[in-house]
């Protein structure tokens, strides 16, 4: 197998244009013939370029309104001639075909009709069929043809046949690998937009496809090793633009996500902080500031080290109290410039700018890995509102503690099971996390609560007053117990338990006053 191979012919056919004139202007200065097809053809004509149509090279003309083009003999077989093979060079020969050097070819842009919105017929007509089947040809025979798929690619190969004077093995090689990846992408796309255009939310044969925003250090251990992904535009961490700050690592950018998915929850200006997946302190404010300072009394010990997520651009004010303790990341839709050069003083600290906030009720799939497989779910956009709940107990909440429980409702939908949040004046005052057993959560929420309290020089634990929220039902008494005696006035919880008349009555016992969501928020 020869390595560095020269480009004769060359056929471009690409509906994004970017570069392509140049790129051809590049290669007919060096003497290879080019062939096109329509407006791309067009466009190298109109810059002066002396270029072949593959209808000439066919003997056959465009028909179906270009539906069949570069489906030919003549052109499939330029491709896939393999240039060692005696019988193969001689049936080209005997046939009339050229060999074909080089592909340059990106698809119709299916995906970019079905991102704005476009109808069902108009998706259907930007499936490229030619396009793949080319790609798929070139990449097979990558041996002998070089295929470029990207815009990017024109400046690698041209720089390449500037310095060598062809295209080396190891270089058609990759490009064949990122061939096979586009089209398989493609073709996923198409596969997922047909499903749900069916009313298939989960197909027997599932397709997917990401691109790589980049390799990371390690994964979540220095022995693993991880790379970053980005599927689709949903603001957040994939979308960010890193202003300043090391390289994210597995474990960053899993937390920043955790953050920015939370604090998206809140329509006031609010402040989520997390430590290993987890919300240590959540707030609303007046301001971002405000926000700040009462999410970091939950638990400032935890907070140290952790990440940040705001749900309003970033000012000045609120940018100084979150430089003032080590903070590992900070995420918001933006940020002034006076707030960046808070940061910018904070070397190490990373700032990322996602430009929107994601939308808590989208619809959308989640996924997570099982040996042999992956399991697949709808997000949970549950959200609970004052009007769909139900008071079970003899005292209703008051507008206050009302207030209070959505709120930490919406919190502990982001805690990991099973969860326990306490809030007060829109602001967590105690969490919970991860425990086998309920109990065991609203204790451990309540003893952090006292632990924060002390550090504030206050004289009570700050669950004194508050509302508390379970991510599920209480299987006995005894988690209500807990937070009743941590000072907890009104609860929230999905109810749904064999023993909820046992729960009821604990709570009217204590002058608790407690709403059934019906709705429950499990999170592994």
């Amino acid at each position: 197998m020869t390595d560095t191979l020269p480009v004769r012919r060359a056929l471009l056919s690409v509906s994004d244009k970017t570069g392509i004139v140049p790129f051809a202007s590049f290669l007919s200065g060096l003497g290879v013939e080019l062939v096109s097809t329509g407006g791309t053809a067009r466009a190298l004509r109109e810059a002066g370029l002396v270029v072949r149509d593959v209808a000439e090279l066919s003997g056959f003309p465009e028909i179906l309104d270009g539906r069949v083009k570069t489906l030919a003999p003549q052109v499939h077989g330029g491709l896939l001639a393999r240039r060692d093979d005696p019988a193969h060079m001689a049936s080209l020969a005997a046939h009339g075909i050229g060999p074909i050097d080089l592909l340059a070819v990106n698809l119709y842009p299916f995906e970019t009709a079905v991102a704005e919105g476009k109808g069902f017929d108009e998706c259907v007509e930007n499936i490229d069929i030619g396009g793949p089947a080319l790609i798929r040809a070139a990449a097979k025979n990558h041996a002998f043809v070089a295929v470029l798929t990207a815009p990017d690619h024109l400046s690698e190969v041209r720089a390449e046949l500037a310095e060598k004077g062809g295209t080396t093995l190891a270089t058609r090689r990759r490009l064949a690998a990122e061939a096979f990846a586009r089209t398989a992408a493609y073709d996923a796309a198409i596969a997922r937009w047909f499903a749900a255009a069916n009313g298939v939310l989960f197909p027997p044969r599932a397709a997917f496809a990401a691109t790589l925003a980049q390799t990371l250090r390690y994964g979540e251990n220095p022995h693993q090793e991880a790379a970053f992904y980005r599927t689709d535009d949903r603001p957040g961490v994939a979308t960010a633009r890193q202003v300043q700050g090391k390289e994210l690592s597995y474990n960053n950018i899993a937390d920043t996500d955790a953050a920015y998915e939370c604090v998206a929850e809140f329509e006031q200006p609010a402040i989520v902080i997390v430590k290993h997946a987890n919300p240590c302190g959540a707030a609303i404010g007046s301001t971002l500031a405000e926000a700040w300072d009462r999410a970091l009394a939950c638990d400032p010990v935890s907070a140290f080290g952790g990440i940040v997520a705001a749900n309003r651009p970033l000012d000045e004010a609120a940018a100084e109290r979150i430089a003032s303790i080590f903070t590992e990341v900070v995420i918001a839709p933006d940020a002034t410039e006076g707030a960046k050069a808070v940061f910018a003083r904070k070397r190490n600290l990373r700032l990322l700018l996602a430009g929107g906030l994601p939308d808590p009720a989208a619809p959308g799939l989640a996924f997570r890995s099982v040996s042999g497989g992956f399991l697949a779910q709808t997000r949970d956009i549950g959200r609970c509102e004052p009007g769909l709940l139900r008071v079970v107990t003899k005292r209703a909440p008051t507008d206050a503690e009302l207030a209070d429980l959505v709120f930490a409702f919406r919190v502990v939908k982001h805690v990991k099971s099973n969860a326990i949040v306490y809030a007060k004046g829109g602001a967590t005052v105690g969490i919970g996390a991860g425990q086998m057993s309920r109990v065991d959560s609203a204790r451990i929420a309540a003893w952090k609560s006292a632990e924060a309290a002390k550090a504030q020089g206050l004289g009570e634990a700050l669950t004194r007053g508050s509302v508390v929220a379970s991510d599920a039902f209480f299987p006995f008494a005894d988690g209500l117990i807990s937070a009743a005696e941590a000072g907890a006035t009104a609860v929230i919880q999905p109810g749904g338990s064999v023993r909820d008349e046992e729960v009821i009555k604990a709570a009217d016992e204590r002058g608790l006053a407690m709403v059934f969501t019906g709705m429950r928020h499990f999170r592994h």
